[in-house]
């Protein structure tokens, strides 16, 4: 399979495809190791994972290039990414040694006098792990570094646009005491890879990607255990008290950075009416000035889209918005995979500009007078991510994560703001389950019960 720079077209690998035979393999060997696996001392695991950090942080600037070149990012972002890389993995070595169980008192009434319960964390096994282009390095991270810290051997599916920056972590992998067998990455071609999903050997598939293939692959899953991080919609809210100059250099970030691939990416800025006017004054100069261009060249703001397909499709997305109605107050020019960064304002619900995932450098102005009423509309989307919300009234801000139907709001930023240790995850359309990495060990373990009757 050949891999191309984003930017220049240009091939820059030429790697093996794995077979139905590779992933047999793969897939017998981690069945055989998960016991050696999951007997691993916690101190062990948490060793594999800080040498991974080392060498990573050793590697650095040649991941950073490369992540650069693989997905069309820009070296600020690439650099940015590689920094979560290790950050990820530093938290899951601190959580290999504190994944803890409960003691339970059950005396609660006469007949359970004298028992008490105790729970621990077991692994679940064998994991299936499937992940984007958009974070090459840290989506990676948030499946492997967490399988490893609780005990699981895995089988991860890299994107097939960017699929050099997984495996070069898979090089890193085997220099640490890992049992053989404990992992494999393997590119494949789809056809392929259907054990993936389908094989009972395999105890839980963590899937990030789109929610048409997402919930396709869940029906399919049968018995196991299903973790599914899909789309957005993201909407950030900016009230009546917010202030616009502290706002806008956010909403750049949220909106255009890595050329707004990503499931978290502000599509939906909802201004309160009394600001409509100012934002757009500030903000149309603002995303005009961004440069679109050469990801390796350090005075660009945003690289290419992955691919030009992808740029077609938004390119027609905004043309079908304005033809709707909709204004394009700037940008939107497409040349190859290249997008000039886009702002819209009176796009009609109905368009899937509005209402389906963007997944590049676009963003809705949407005036509002009422803040109830807001939530509510904004509830009728479905997805359910993450929102950000500028406000200082605590009444609305607690009102706000009470109604909001998202995996989180974020005050005082931007929806896209993530720390790796957080819950992240989302309802509706944009998922089931929890990443970060004590969530997501918390996803691969089940939980044990022993219960102690006193004096027998």
């Amino acid at each position: 399979m050949k891999v191309f720079d984003k930017f220049s077209g240009d091939e820059i690998a030429d790697i093996p495809l794995a077979g139905s035979a590779e992933l047999e393999q793969a897939i017998v060997a981690a069945v055989a190791v998960a016991p050696a696996l999951a007997a691993m001392a916690a101190y062990e695991r948490r060793e594999v994972l800080l040498h991974c950090v080392r060498r990573f942080q050793e590697r650095a600037e040649e991941m950073t290039k490369l992540v650069t070149r693989e997905s069309g990012k820009t070296l600020k972002e690439s650099r940015a990414e590689v920094g979560r890389l290790i950050d990820t993995f530093e938290i899951a070595a601190e959580e290999a040694v504190r994944i803890g169980g409960e003691v339970m008192p059950l005396d609660r009434s006469p007949r359970c006098h004298g028992y008490t319960s105790f729970s621990r964390r077991v692994p679940l096994g064998p994991l299936s792990l499937i992940t984007p282009f958009n974070f090459p390095l840290n989506l990676v991270a948030h499946k492997i570094a967490p399988a490893i810290a609780a005990g699981c051997p895995f089988i991860l599916k890299p994107a097939d646009s960017t699929p050099l920056s997984a495996l070069l972590i898979r090089d890193i992998l085997a220099e640490t005491r890992l049992p053989a067998g404990s992992f494999a990455i393997l590119p494949m071609a789809v056809a392929d890879a259907a054990p993936l999903v389908d094989d009972e050997r395999l105890k839980m598939l963590s899937f990030t990607g789109s929610p048409a293939v997402g919930w396709e692959l869940k029906r399919r899953a049968g018995k196991k255990r299903v973790c599914l991080e899909l789309g957005g919609n993201a909407a950030v809210i900016i009230d009546a008290d917010a202030d616009l100059q502290a706002v806008l250099p956010r909403l750049l970030v949220g909106a255009y950075f890595q050329a707004g691939q990503s499931c978290v990416s502000v599509q939906r800025i909802c201004v309160h009416r009394s600001h409509l006017d100012e934002l757009r004054r500030l903000l149309v100069p603002a995303v005009g000035n961004l440069r679109c261009g050469d990801p390796q060249d350090a005075a660009s703001d945003l690289g290419p889209m992955i691919s030009e397909a992808e740029a077609k499709r938004l390119e027609a997305w905004i043309a079908e918005a304005c033809a709707g109605g909709a204004r394009l107050l700037c940008g939107g020019v497409r040349s190859g995979n290249l997008m000039t960064p886009a702002l819209l304002e009176d796009v009609p619900d109905s368009c899937p500009l509005s209402s389906c995932e963007a997944f590049g450098p676009v963003a809705i102005l949407e005036a509002f007078d009422d803040f109830d009423a807001l939530l509510s509309r904004l509830n009728r989307s479905r997805f359910g991510l993450q929102a950000g919300l500028f406000c200082r009234d605590l009444g609305k801000i607690m009102k706000a994560w009470k109604t909001l139907e998202v995996g989180a709001l974020i005050v005082g930023d931007i929806p896209s703001w993530r720390s790796d240790a957080m819950p992240y995850g989302g309802v509706k359309d944009s998922g089931v389950g929890r990443e970060g990495i004590r969530s997501a060990i918390l996803e691969m373990t089940e939980e044990r019960l022993m219960v102690i009757r006193e004096g027998n």
